[in-house]
């Protein structure tokens, strides 16, 4: 095991912004758990970096997940469960799941980071959130010095919301995730824009491979790739607000989009409510938001986590005074200590 002091984190987050770790090292190997927790600093999970804003030097250790490998538990007539490590790229996932016709995670195709970061965010896109297709999460718990595990109702999974973004946060390294996978594909292609883009690729009788290239394809059109101009996708969750005051909304704002959230709950597009506000395609020095979409803040080349912080803050307010709603980062906020 190799600890590295003052290291560089610029290349380990997407949105491409300098910062140091007090102490550096890599988990390769789920023994070496044992001998982290051995570590007195407080501990940061440090995945593909797609959901991080560095907004000072990190103090304690970041541990960088290193941990890939996938393997087939179990298998019936109708389902494949398949074990996969936390570091594996969850793209790279998706797209051996979708070469190999098991279904369950094309509809998710691109999304950035890692699969241990996957069950934390519940991350969804297009109709389809992870938690479907999850079984068990399996960890390790820093405070009993043991592996343990969820099922997928024990993770209390909410929209871009689990048990590990709440009483668990901190608590726990996620060493895997057993996905349920159909082998008999159940494609997924209520969204209009998939349809759309379908019918654009001249695809008539859809498969998985043909539904993941339509969902990148779509991801591509409007998001920004991290390799060109610095960002970590979406900024802020979509808001959900009660029906009755969506209806005072859209009595005020006719044209306001919106998709049904649990009952009696709407959910608003946040890239919707900033572009009402004017933000779209805005910057100041380094620090904008995207042209293409609203979503996404982005680092033109020098920007600091501070910059895009007080640029996110700047855009809550406006969206607060405007339309009453509070918007909630997706992002982690890292080194404001």
């Amino acid at each position: 095991m190799v600890f590295s002091e003052q290291f560089q984190l610029k290349a380990c987050n997407t949105f491409g912004i300098r910062a140091k770790a007090e102490f550096f090292a890599e988990i390769t190997e789920l023994s070496q758990l044992n001998d982290f927790n051995k570590f007195c600093y407080p501990i940061r999970i440090l995945g593909g970096g797609s959901n991080v804003l560095l907004c000072g030097d990190v103090s304690g250790l970041v541990l960088h997940n290193c941990l890939k490998k996938k393997q087939i538990i179990r298998e019936s007539e109708e389902y494949i469960w398949i074990e996969v490590q936390s570091g594996e790229i969850w793209h790279d996932f998706v797209m051996w799941a979708v070469g190999r016709g098991w279904g369950g995670v094309e509809n998710l195709a691109l999304i950035p980071g890692t699969v241990g970061a996957a069950p934390v965010q519940n991350i969804g896109a297009y109709g389809a959130e992870v938690q479907n297709v999850i079984d068990t999460v399996n960890f390790y718990d820093w405070e009993k010095k043991c592996f343990s595990g969820l099922s997928a109702k024990e993770c209390l999974f909410g929209y871009r919301d689990s048990i590990f973004k709440r009483d668990l946060k901190d608590k726990v390294f996620i060493t895997s995730v057993v996905f349920k996978l159909h082998k008999k594909a159940q494609l997924n292609t209520s969204y209009g824009a998939i349809r759309d883009e379908l019918q654009k690729m001249g695809v008539e009788k859809p498969d998985l491979a043909a539904v993941a290239t339509a969902v990148m394809n779509i991801r591509r059109s409007k998001l920004p790739d991290p390799a060109v101009i610095g960002n970590a996708g979406s900024f802020f969750k979509n808001p959900v607000i009660p029906e009755k005051q969506f209806q005072d909304l859209k009595n005020a704002y006719p044209f306001i989009t919106s998709y049904a959230g649990e009952q009696g709950m709407v959910k608003i597009p946040a890239g919707w409510l900033i572009e009402q506000c004017g933000w779209k395609g805005y910057r100041h020095g380094y620090a904008g938001v995207h042209a293409l979409q609203a979503l996404v803040l982005v680092n033109y080349g020098n920007a600091s986590g501070r910059d895009i912080l007080n640029l996110s803050e700047q855009i809550m307010i406006s969206i607060k005074e405007r339309f009453g709603i509070l918007l909630e980062r997706e992002v982690q906020v890292w080194g404001q200590d």
